[in-house]
C-alpha cells in the first residue's frame, strides 16, 4: 500500500498548489493593472491641458493611445521672448516601456527649449543627450517647432517625424524634410525650415499612429490630405 500512500500524497500536492497558483496569478494581475492605471495617470499629466492662447494663432490637440499608454507625446508653450513652441515626439515600441522612455525625452526636451535654443540645435542636443545614456533598441521621432506670432512664421526641425502637412486655400502639401531619429546616431544633425502662414492656414503635425490606424490600414499623405 506504500505506493499508493505516495500517489495520493503527490496528487494532495497537486490539488493543494493549484489555488494558491491562482491566487498568486490573480494579485499579480491586481498589482499589474495598478501600476498600469497609474503609468495613465502619470502620462496624462505629462500632456498639456491646453494649449497657449494668442490672438494670432489657434492650437487644436488630441491624444489617443492604442493601449493603456503609449510613447506619442506632446507639448505647447509659449517662451519669454514671445514665440509660441511646439514639440511633438513617438518612442519607438508601445505600452509601459515606451511611455516611461518619451517620459525621459519630455524632461530633456523641457530643459533644453527654457534656454530658447533654436530649433536645429535642440534636436542636436536631445539626440546627443539620449545617445550618451543609450538604452538598447529605445529611440524617439521628436519634432520641434516654433511660432513666431508677429512675423507669422514658422521654424521648425524634423527628427523622423512624418512631414507636416500645410493646407492654404485649397491646397494641401507636405513641409521641410525627415531626420534620423533620436538618440541613435551621435552626431547627426538637423535641417531647419522656416514657412510663411497666411490668414487661415493650419499646418498638421501627427505621429504615424495617424497613417498606421488601429486597424493596420495605412493612411497616406493624400488621403490624410483629402480628410
Amino acid at each position: 500500500m506504500k505506493p499508493w500512500k505516495g500517489i495520493f500524497r503527490v496528487r494532495g500536492l497537486v490539488t493543494l498548489a493549484e489555488p494558491v497558483s491562482a491566487g498568486k496569478d490573480f494579485c499579480c494581475k491586481r498589482i499589474c493593472d495598478h501600476y498600469r492605471q497609474e503609468a495613465q495617470r502619470l502620462q496624462t499629466l505629462l500632456l498639456p491641458t491646453r494649449a497657449p492662447e494668442h490672438e494670432a494663432v489657434e492650437i487644436a490637440f488630441r491624444f489617443t493611445p492604442f493601449s493603456e499608454v503609449g510613447g506619442d507625446f506632446a507639448d505647447f508653450f509659449t517662451l519669454p521672448d514671445g514665440l509660441i513652441g511646439l514639440y511633438l515626439g513617438d518612442v519607438g515600441g508601445k505600452g509601459l516601456p515606451a511611455a516611461m522612455y518619451g517620459a525621459l525625452v519630455m524632461g530633456t526636451l523641457r530643459g533644453i527649449h527654457k534656454t530658447g535654443t533654436d530649433t536645429a540645435r535642440a534636436l542636436r542636443l536631445l539626440n546627443e543627450r539620449l545617445a550618451q545614456r543609450r538604452i538598447l533598441g529605445r529611440f524617439c521621432s521628436t519634432l520641434y517647432a516654433l511660432f513666431n506670432p508677429v512675423t507669422s512664421e514658422l521654424t521648425f526641425s524634423n527628427a523622423g517625424i512624418p512631414l507636416p502637412l500645410l493646407v492654404s486655400g485649397n491646397t494641401c502639401r507636405a513641409l521641410g524634410e525627415g531626420g534620423l531619429p533620436s538618440g541613435l546616431f551621435p552626431g547627426a544633425d538637423y535641417s531647419t525650415h522656416i514657412v510663411g502662414l497666411a490668414p487661415g492656414d493650419s499646418v498638421l503635425f501627427a505621429t504615424d499612429g495617424l497613417h498606421e490606424w488601429q486597424n493596420q490600414i495605412e493612411f497616406g499623405d493624400d488621403q490624410i490630405g483629402e480628410i
